[in-house]
């Protein structure tokens, strides 16, 4: 009786992993890492895992894919999203109108246009503490998105880019300090960190400069002390968490740049002396040049942001595209972000299209959204590449996006952790 139990055990396991085999027949598929094109491949996915990459069209014990006609790439990696929120003339009104459940229900909705448009990861910059909820949810396999870094609320000064009662009356606007993400000395910026820690960060955010879509004046002014970045950044260290800044204006993006952050997002009015100082510290510029074309192009549609962000929208907005040319030329290192919930989520793709516009090979700002992504997110041995050991999120399109990066646009297949999530 005992050898019957262990017979029947053993073929249960063996059936449960034959389930989970996956053949996929790929036509074609990218090595991002040397861009070459690999023809006529079979890709033997086991649970979440890229097991094995084999020539010709295979089959076997499990399911097969046929994707003969199609492009394979990794799936892609957004490192800017807002996953909580997506822009409308009445954002700044659903503050005070929707409730916590109303984001986490419309966040489902949005990271579900983003893993069916490619993004299989994301780094969620800032928002109310929803995304810590989404991520587990996701990983939990309790709803369907893409994998989510996030950074839980973002950190700001008081007034600043970041401050949650910014354009609140007086009797609303109360003095917010480190648990909801506002700091104004180093002691402050120590707890804050911390506190997004407990509450279940990936990444810690600052807004190192004045915003575009905060309900203040300044766009671009330092908002920040050294000491303060340099007490977020160590603090951060501490507890394993690394450091974005959201930086328009130059001098608060040298000051991040020197404290140790890893990214400066946006970079608008970044100078030349500060694309070198990136270079030196090895610190990734996440441009979103998304972003500042939607709020250029909306800013002229009167009402649709309040009124002391239009001028802002207006200055900030055309020059991203080519600050990232300078960047780029320059030898910046480069990680894909788009800010995505400024603009719809799921658009997510049409950033590559930019950023080939500004100067970028095809090959390189796929790059900049697989391999250095990963990269930068510490991921390498697991995301970004098409590999046996990596995690099985694939995508397919239907011509070669080296000689059409606009191809991205029109994701036909995805696969995350080995499940076909669109096909």
């Amino acid at each position: 009786m005992r050898n019957v139990l262990v017979f029947s055990a053993l073929l249960l396991v063996c059936l449960n992993v034959l389930a989970q085999t996956t053949y996929i027949q790929a036509g074609n598929i990218l090595d991002v890492k040397s861009g070459k094109m690999l023809s006529g491949k079979t890709i033997v996915v086991t649970a979440d895992t890229i097991a094995q990459i084999l020539d010709g069209y295979r089959s076997g014990e499990g399911r097969v894919v046929n994707l003969q006609n199609q492009t394979l790439l990794p799936g892609l990696i957004d490192m800017h999203v807002h996953i909580e929120s997506e822009t409308s003339p009445t954002k700044y009104l659903e503050t005070f109108t929707l409730n916590d459940a109303d984001v986490a229900y419309n966040a489902q909705l949005y990271a579900q246009k983003t893993l069916m448009a490619g993004f299989t990861s994301v780094r969620d910059l800032g928002g109310s503490g929803v995304n810590v909820s989404l991520r587990n949810a996701i990983n939990m396999g309790k709803v369907i998105g893409p994998r989510i870094f996030t950074a839980e609320k973002a950190l700001g000064t008081t007034g600043g880019h970041a401050d949650p009662t910014n354009g609140y009356k007086k009797e609303l606007m109360s003095d917010p300090g480190p648990k909801e993400g506002v700091v104004n000395n180093a002691d402050d910026a120590r707890k804050a960190v911390r506190q997004r820690y407990k509450n279940g960060a990936d990444w810690i955010k600052i807004t190192a400069t004045g915003g575009v879509l905060s309900v203040a004046k300044n766009g671009q002014n330092p908002q920040f002390t050294p000491e303060e970045i340099e007490t977020i950044v160590k603090t951060g260290k501490d507890y394993g968490l690394q450091v974005a800044a959201h930086a328009h204006g130059d001098e608060g993006m040298q000051r991040a740049i020197k404290a140790g952050v890893k990214t400066i997002e946006h970079g608008t009015l970044m100078s030349e002396e500060t694309a070198d100082l990136m270079i030196k510290y090895n610190t990734y510029y996440v441009p979103t040049l998304s972003a500042g074309k939607f709020v250029a192009d909306k800013a002229l549609i009167k009402g649709y942001y309040p009124e002391v962000i239009v001028p802002k929208a207006l200055e900030i907005g055309p020059q991203l595209q080519k600050t990232f040319a300078m960047a780029y030329k320059k030898g910046v290192p480069i990680a894909f972000g788009t800010d995505a919930g400024v603009f719809p989520h799921g658009e997510n793709a049409k950033e590559f299209g930019y950023m080939v516009e500004a100067g970028m090979t095809p090959l390189e700002a796929i790059q900049s959204a697989t391999t250095i992504s990963a990269l930068v997110l510490q991921a390498e041995n697991d995301l970004g590449q098409i590999a046996p050991g990596f995690k099985a999120d694939l995508i397919a399109v239907k011509s070669n996006p080296l000689e059409d990066i606009n191809t991205l646009n029109e994701v036909s297949f995805v696969m995350k952790n080995g499940e076909v999530v669109k096909q």
